[in-house]
């Protein structure tokens, strides 16, 4: 899902506040939700069949009242993005309060005993206060992201394509020029390629597709410095490549390859990159062979800073794994396709 970034602070209380559509955001809700209704009933009944029985009454109108909330809301999102803050939060009591009326008329269809007790304005209030709750806790949610969203970019900026890559580079194609002209004007071209995507890019995410051909633009550069010393495997599945990703995702994973597998080794290393399109998800995989004497440790921006940026885009519906497994380093993704 795309989302937009607000321009200003007044923008605060916009989208990105109201962005229930993520299915982390509904399991949240729908937990929270029936949460309370639990200690509410335990303030109500003092028996384990009583409180059975009052919990599955709440939760027949609380399950249904509280999805059509979620999808009210996200359906509504963009709608009231730019309206004050104040008026998000009636819209979203409003929508609380008339969703828990219609999970209540829905429950009161099969006629269960003990209904009758909760009032229409009972049942109003509650789904109208649960629902500003929800409302706040995605505000303050939203509130507290913004440092590590901006974090996230500026590690995402230290992350581009380093200094040295650029040197290393051009004293190759500089190399080139005289021996092999049309091989030295393809490494510019890649090379341009990469740093236009490094600084210019301004989308929210981007398909992996085109991160995997800037990953191979950018080790097509390498292979040059390294020859034979750099062999590098692809096995790409066409059906994940139009899953959405956050840009600059697989660069700075194959740069670390590179930098910690391939160049500390006489002998070099090998790189192997692979997609997979598993039952509705892309599988991502990035190993890289180690070397008996490796190099100095890195810092681990570039794997906390692709961790983040997940999380912060797909939520819970995104995975992260990077850990050594015998003499390889495997790097695993997980995102929706």
């Amino acid at each position: 899902m795309k989302s937009t970034r607000p321009d200003s602070a007044s923008r605060t209380a916009g989208v990105e506040l109201f962005d229930v559509c993520h299915v982390g955001v509904v399991l949240r809700a729908a937990l929270f939700v029936h949460a309370a209704l639990a200690v509410g009933v335990l303030f109500q009944v003092q028996t384990l069949r009583g409180f059975a029985l009052q919990f599955s009454l709440a939760t027949a109108i609380a399950l249904p009242a509280v999805l059509a909330w979620l999808i009210a809301t996200c359906l509504l999102k963009n709608l009231i993005a730019d309206i004050a803050a104040s008026a998000q939060a009636a819209i979203s009591a409003t929508l609380g309060a008339l969703s828990a009326l219609g999970g209540r008329a829905l429950a009161m269809q099969a006629n269960p005993a003990g209904l009758e007790q909760l009032t229409p304005l009972a049942t109003a209030a509650a789904g109208a206060a649960l629902a500003l709750v929800i409302h706040q806790w995605l505000r303050m949610q939203a509130l507290a992201r913004t440092p590590a969203d901006t974090a996230a970019q500026l590690a995402e900026l230290q992350s581009r394509i380093r200094p040295h890559f650029l040197f290393n580079t051009l004293n190759s194609a500089l190399a080139l020029v005289r021996l092999d002209p049309q091989r030295a004007e393809s490494v510019l071209e890649d090379l341009a390629e990469l740093f236009r995507v490094a600084l210019n890019s301004t989308d929210a995410d981007v398909s992996l597709a085109d991160e995997v051909a800037l990953a191979q633009r950018y080790l097509a550069i390498e292979q040059i410095r390294f020859g034979s010393r750099l062999r590098v495997t692809w096995d790409l599945d066409e059906a994940a490549a139009a899953a959405r990703v956050p840009p600059l995702l697989l660069q700075p994973l194959v740069e670390n390859a590179v930098r910690h597998g391939v160049e500390p080794s006489p002998d070099g290393g090998e790189i192997s990159v692979r997609t997979q399109f598993r039952r509705g998800l892309a599988v991502i995989s990035i190993v890289n062979s180690v070397a008996a004497q490796s190099s100095q440790p890195g810092h681990g921006m570039a794997l906390a800073n692709v961790r983040e940026r997940l999380r912060l885009m797909h939520d819970v519906t995104a995975q992260f794994d990077a850990q050594l497994e015998g003499d390889q380093f495997v790097v695993r993704i997980v995102v929706p396709a």
